[in-house]
């Protein structure tokens, strides 16, 4: 047994609640086991300057933990963004924006902000996770207005944390796990079962082919667990023809 209790394969409990803040066009606060994280959206009327003219859109993310997020306080970032957090913000907007269809959002912005209130392992999968529903919210709400004409994504995505501690091959790292693995892996798919990004170490030791192999599979099982999740949480959008 874990230290939480689960199986192996089994993901933290997950909770997603949409329109949790007032002026966001998505907002969504998602729980993985302990590890809270807030994710919004909004759109912006304008592309950034070497876009102009090109008829198309642009999606970016910025991320941050609070200084309550973690056991010891982290201070704010106030004049320049680490170089953790700057990593898991471009992470977080290249995943987005490779189910995005660009050329139908039309020459607008969205921006994506995760927020991490409370940290125990899979941040920046739970802000991907999260910012993925913030962003059809939004999405939905600019083709209700009129904004756009389709839902403009290729299909839905989500992303899970996996590793090896200890010898055991685990799925949904929590922090003490994590901080232990000697293998720590990330991965991000798509609802059609495409792989978008892997992020994977071995930080103690080497790990064979077999093992990248079983650690991608219950990857593939977790990511699949998290999209049930938001297709439950977005069942009254009725424009989800995307997700495969």
């Amino acid at each position: 047994m874990r230290i939480d209790g689960r199986e192996n394969n089994q993901i933290r409990k997950i909770s997603i609640e949409r329109h949790v803040t007032k002026h966001a066009d998505g907002s969504v606060l998602i729980e993985c086991g302990d590890t809270k994280v807030l994710c919004t959206a909004m759109v912006e009327e304008k592309v950034p300057r070497f876009m102009k003219g090109e008829n198309r859109g642009w999606l970016t993310a910025e991320y941050s933990m609070l200084p309550s997020s973690c056991i010891t306080r982290k201070s704010r970032e106030r004049n320049r963004v680490d170089g953790r957090s700057q990593e898991i913000q471009r992470l977080i907007g290249r995943a987005l924006r490779s189910v995005v269809k660009l050329e139908e959002l039309g020459e607008r912005t969205i921006w994506i902000d995760c927020d991490v209130l409370q940290a125990d392992g899979g941040t920046r999968t739970a802000s991907i996770t999260g910012a993925f529903v913030a962003l059809v919210d939004t999405l939905q709400k600019l083709k209700e207005e009129g904004q756009i004409e389709t839902m403009p994504l290729r299909c839905g995505l989500s992303a899970v944390s996996v590793g090896i501690v200890e010898g055991e091959e685990l799925l949904d790292l929590c922090y003490e796990e994590d901080s232990a693995a000697h293998v720590d892996m990330n991965v991000i798919m798509s609802s059609d079962g495409e792989i978008i990004e892997i992020q994977g170490t071995g930080e103690k030791a080497p790990f064979t082919k077999n093992a990248l192999i079983n650690l991608l599979q219950l990857a593939e099982d977790g990511n699949k667990d998290l999209m049930n999740a938001q297709k439950e949480a977005l069942k009254d959008i009725v424009s989800l023809e995307f997700w495969k």
